[in-house]
């Protein structure tokens, strides 16, 4: 029984065990291709899907891993793009209903968490779409963590 769903896998980077049995990585692309300094970035996931329309049934798992794209200007062919994924000017629509599909997978009870970084867009107008306040999560970096619970 897979447990965990990471909706935006992306390279799978803030994961220590990459290939965890216990996750379905998601995401909407697939890429193999090296960075200007000549890194391999390879976003390979599970399931190739769109966080905003999952193929999951409603009650599925126990946490959720939302770490979605959080640039607006970034060039296509930027390393920032290839590695992060990029928003587009329906950004508090998607993210909407990217939230409301992670809570719909989840099961009662269940653990949403959700990374965002600020650099471009501030986290109290991402906030704004999510209809509910989180839990807790860290408040002093550009990056957060923050805990949602169904």
């Amino acid at each position: 029984m897979v447990r965990v769903l990471d909706a935006c896998c992306g390279s799978r980077m803030f994961w220590f065990d990459k290939e965890n049995e216990d996750v379905i990585f998601m995401d909407k692309r697939e890429l193999k291709t090296e960075l200007c300094d000549g890194r391999k970035l390879i976003v390979a996931p599970d399931v190739v899907a769109d966080f905003r329309d999952m193929p999951f049934e409603n009650n599925s798992f126990y946490l959720v891993v939302f770490d979605p794209p959080h640039l607006l200007k970034a060039g296509e062919e930027s390393w920032l793009a290839k590695k992060y994924g990029k928003l587009d000017e329906n950004w508090r629509e998607d993210l909407s209903k990217g939230f409301e599909e992670c809570m719909r997978v989840l099961k009662p009870n269940g653990t949403l968490i959700f990374k965002w970084n600020e650099d471009q867009i501030k986290l109290s107008e991402v906030l704004k779409c999510f209809g509910q306040n989180p839990l807790f999560g860290n408040k002093r970096s550009k990056t957060h963590w923050l805990v949602f619970m169904k």
